[in-house]
């Protein structure tokens, strides 16, 4: 029997054990993870790895598709095949040995996992200063990866694309996590309460702006990660999306490609 080899992936305090018997994938995804390799001991979940050679279907270029059948969630996408049983914490996916496929079933996870705890995957980049988080949404081309590349030493980047927010008993924190945008730099493994979520846009001028309520909870909910067609956790989103609106800063924050938009993030 060929040996098995296990990984744990801890991202937003949640560890997610992988079991693989390809040793050279498991080195793989210690390069890629780096500082948010886990522990062993207590991983919340656990995935067996089946690498395939690419063929057929697994070769297409299908969307993610998630879905619950007979209280399974089963992950499909043209590159992998994966399936969840969140009762009993374990689960299995079908890939060919690449990184991207891990990467898309953790984010899709973790959107489930946080759906149901009050939290969500953004896309956003996120940094810490002065021991507050600072989140920056937006579309691909609002300025995500040009604001933390303009950060200065002071700033701990945690993303520059997708931001893990966790609900917490007194309000929201912000987590790094390893999915990198055009910055191509894993994020910090740390974390701090968020102070403000600024809407990206460029513009002439570097100013902040107020924003209504309902503006907010419409720009917040479009650039929230979910995957899953499940009614009942979408209604979840959308009151974790009024209630983070309610409980932190939200303003559009138009910049021009200086390092002096920093000043006005305190």
């Amino acid at each position: 029997m060929n040996q098995q080899h296990e990984i744990a992936i801890e991202i937003g305090g949640t560890p997610i054990l992988f079991r693989t018997h390809d040793s050279s994938f498991r080195e793989m995804m210690i390069d890629r993870y780096g500082g948010f390799i886990g522990f062993l001991s207590r991983p919340t979940l656990e995935f067996e790895v089946e690498l395939v050679t690419p063929s057929g279907e697994m070769e297409s270029e299908e969307d993610a598709q998630v879905e619950m059948r007979d209280g399974l969630w089963h992950f499909r996408r043209g590159d992998f095949r994966a399936q969840w049983d969140p009762g009993a914490g374990r689960g299995y996916i079908r890939q060919s040995a690449n990184p991207y496929s891990v990467d898309s079933v953790l984010r899709i996870v973790h959107s489930l996992i946080l759906a149901g705890k009050g939290g969500f995957l953004l896309h956003a980049a996120s940094a810490i200063r002065d021991g507050r988080a600072f989140l920056f949404s937006g579309i691909s081309g609002a300025g995500k990866t040009t604001i933390s590349r303009l950060a200065p030493p002071d700033v701990v980047l945690l993303t520059d694309e997708i931001s893990y927010v966790r609900r917490e008993a007194r309000g929201y924190h912000a987590c790094g996590t390893p999915f990198a945008g055009e910055l191509a730099r894993v994020g910090t493994n740390c974390s701090a309460p968020v102070a403000t979520l600024f809407l990206l846009g460029k513009g002439s001028e570097n100013k902040i702006e107020v924003v209504n309520t309902a503006e907010a909870v419409r720009c917040l909910l479009r650039n929230i990660l979910f995957f899953a067609e499940d009614a009942e956790l979408v209604e979840m989103i959308f009151r974790s999306a009024c209630d983070f609106v309610d409980r932190v800063s939200v303003r559009r924050l138009t910049f021009v490609p200086d390092t002096r938009v920093w000043d006005l993030i305190v």
